[in-house]
C-alpha cells in the first residue's frame, strides 16, 4: 500500500513537472493538463474561507438540538420560548436573504462575507453572555441573518473564482460544510456545555474574516464595478502568474458589457421574458428542495426516531454522519457526471424515504406489522439523509450561482434564497399541525412533492456541467 502511494506520488510529480515544461516552452496543453494547471493554492484557499461560512450556517443549525434540556434549564424557558429561539433561526435567514444580493453587489463578494462573519460573531456571543431570553432571540436572530447572506454568496463567489471543470463540485463544498458544521454541534454539544458550544461558534467566523483579508474579489464582480484591469489581476492570482488568462478575462468582460448594455440592474428586469426559463428552473428547485420535507426531519429527528422506538440521540447522531460521505462523494463526481444526474438520484430517494417513513406511521396507526414497522422509519430517515445533501440540498445553489448573468443575478440571488428559506418555515411551522391530522398522511405528501421534483428535473432543468458561466447564460437566456 505504501509503495503504491509512493509510485502515485512521484506520477503527480512527474507530470507537474512535465506540465511546467510545456507551459516554459510554449507548447499546446491537452484538456487534462488545462484543468490540471487550474487548481492553485490561493483558489484552494479561497474555497476554504468561503465555505468557513457554511459550516457557519451548519453549526446554527444543529445547536438548537443538543442543547435544549440544558437551556430550558438554566434559563427557566418554557417550551413555547425556546421553540422561538429555535425557529428565529429561519426568520433571520429570510431577512437576511432579501439584502444579500443587493449587498453583495453593492460591497462585493468578499466585503459581503466579512459583514456575515462580523455579524455571526456578535450573535454567538449573544448567546454566549445571555441571562434571558432577550439576548438569547437576539443572537439567534442575528445568527440567522448572517446565514441568509451567507447561503446566497458563498456559493455565487465560489462559482465566479473556479474554473468551468471543477465549479459543480467546488459549489457543492458549501452543502457538505453545512453538513459537517451539523454533524459537529451534534457530536461536541454531548460533551460540552450550551454556553461553550456557542463560543466554540464562533471560531470558524474568525478563521473565515482572518482569511478574507488574503483572497481576491470574484474577477466577475470586479469586472462589473471596478476600473480597468483589476478584475486581470485577481483573476491571474487565481489562476497562477504563469497561465495565459487572456482568453478568459476577455470572454468574462466582453459578456459582462454585453448584458449590462440590454439592461440596468433593476429587480423587475428579473420578470423579463428570457430570464423566465432561468427563473422558473431556479425558483422551482429552491421550493421543491424545501417542501420535500427536509426541515420536518431536521428538527424533529429525535421526535421520530422515537416514535420508531429508536435512541433519539444515537439515531439524530447517525443522521448527521450519514450524509457527509455521500455528499462528499458528490463534490467529486458532480464534475464528472453532471447536475441532473445527482438530482435525480437525490429527488428519487428522498421520495422513497418518505414513502418508508409514510408507511410505518400507516402500519404503526393499524397495528400491523408492529415489530417492523419501527425499522421502516429509522431506514428511511437515514436513506433522506443520506440522499437529500448530495442533490436537492446543494444542486440548486449551485444552479443559481451559474444561470444568471450578472446584471441580475444579485436580484435573482436574493429572490431564490428568500423562496427557499420561505419554503422551509411554511415546513418546519405546519409539520406539527399536519402530524395531528395525520402522521403518515403527512409523510405522503412529502412523497408526492418529492415525485414531482423527480419529473421536475427530467423534464425542465438543464445541464450547466462542462460550460462557463457566460456559455451557461447565453444559452439558457435563448431557451
Amino acid at each position: 500500500m505504501c509503495s503504491k502511494m509512493k509510485f502515485n506520488g512521484d506520477v503527480m510529480e512527474d507530470k507537474k513537472e512535465l506540465l511546467l515544461i510545456k507551459v516554459d516552452e510554449g507548447v499546446e496543453l491537452t484538456a487534462t493538463e488545462k484543468s490540471y494547471r487550474d487548481i492553485t493554492s490561493i483558489l484552494i484557499y479561497s474555497i476554504f474561507t468561503a465555505v468557513s461560512g457554511s459550516f457557519v450556517c451548519g453549526f446554527a443549525a444543529g445547536y438548537s438540538s443538543p442543547v435544549q434540556s440544558a437551556i430550558l434549564k438554566d434559563l427557566c424557558l418554557t417550551t413555547a420560548e425556546y421553540s422561538l429561539f429555535g425557529s428565529i433561526l429561519t426568520v433571520g435567514g429570510l431577512l437576511g436573504a432579501l439584502v444579500s444580493g443587493k449587498l453583495a453587489d453593492a460591497i462585493g463578494r468578499r466585503g459581503t462575507m466579512g459583514i456575515s462573519s462580523i455579524l455571526s460573531i456578535g450573535g454567538w456571543l449573544s448567546v454566549v453572555y445571555t441571562q434571558g431570553t432577550g439576548f438569547l432571540d437576539i443572537g439567534r436572530l442575528t445568527l440567522g441573518f448572517a446565514c441568509g447572506i451567507i447561503s446566497y454568496v458563498v456559493p455565487v463567489y465560489i462559482a465566479e473564482i473556479t474554473p468551468k471543470n471543477y465549479r459543480g463540485g467546488s459549489v457543492l463544498l458549501h452543502q457538505l460544510m453545512l453538513g459537517c458544521g451539523i454533524a459537529t454541534a451534534f457530536l461536541v454539544g454531548l460533551i460540552t456545555s450550551w454556553r461553550v458550544l456557542a463560543l466554540i461558534g464562533t471560531i470558524p467566523c474568525l478563521i473565515q474574516l482572518l482569511g478574507l483579508c488574503f483572497i481576491p474579489e470574484s474577477p466577475r464582480w470586479l469586472v462589473k464595478s471596478s476600473s480597468e484591469y483589476v478584475y486581470e489581476v485577481a483573476l491571474r492570482r487565481l489562476r497562477g502568474k504563469n497561465i495565459d488568462i487572456s482568453q478568459e478575462a476577455a470572454g468574462i468582460k466582453e459578456y459582462t458589457e454585453a448584458v449590462e448594455s440590454i439592461s440596468n440592474d433593476n429587480f423587475f428586469n428579473l420578470f423579463r421574458v428570457k430570464y423566465a426559463y432561468a427563473l422558473i428552473v431556479c425558483l422551482g428547485l429552491m421550493a421543491l428542495a424545501g417542501f420535500g420535507g427536509t426541515n420536518a426531519i431536521l428538527f424533529y429527528a429525535t421526535a421520530l426516531f422515537e416514535s420508531a422506538r429508536f435512541s433519539g440521540t444515537i439515531g439524530t447522531i447517525a443522521m448527521a454522519l450519514i450524509q457527509l460521505p455521500t455528499t462528499a462523494l458528490g463534490v467529486f463526481l458532480m464534475d464528472k457526471y453532471g447536475r441532473r444526474p445527482l438530482l435525480l438520484f437525490s429527488a428519487a430517494g428522498m421520495a422513497t424515504a418518505c414513502l418508508f417513513v409514510a408507511s410505518s406511521f400507516f402500519l404503526k396507526a393499524h397495528g400491523w406489522m408492529t415489530n417492523f414497522s419501527p425499522y421502516l422509519a429509522l431506514i428511511g430517515i437515514l436513506i433522506f439523509a443520506a440522499t437529500y445533501p448530495v442533490g436537492m440540498g446543494g444542486v440548486p445553489f449551485v444552479i443559481m450561482s451559474e444561470i444568471f448573468p450578472i446584471n441580475i443575478k444579485g436580484a435573482a440571488g436574493s429572490l431564490a434564497t428568500v423562496v427557499s428559506f420561505s419554503s422551509s418555515w411554511i415546513v418546519t411551522y405546519t409539520f406539527n399541525f399536519m402530524m395531528q391530522w395525520s402522521s403518515s398522511g403527512t409523510f405522503f405528501v412529502f412523497t408526492c412533492v418529492n415525485v414531482f421534483s423527480l419529473l421536475f428535473v427530467a423534464k425542465l432543468v438543464p445541464e450547466t456541467k462542462g460550460r462557463t458561466l457566460e456559455e451557461i447564460q447565453e444559452l439558457i437566456s435563448y431557451k
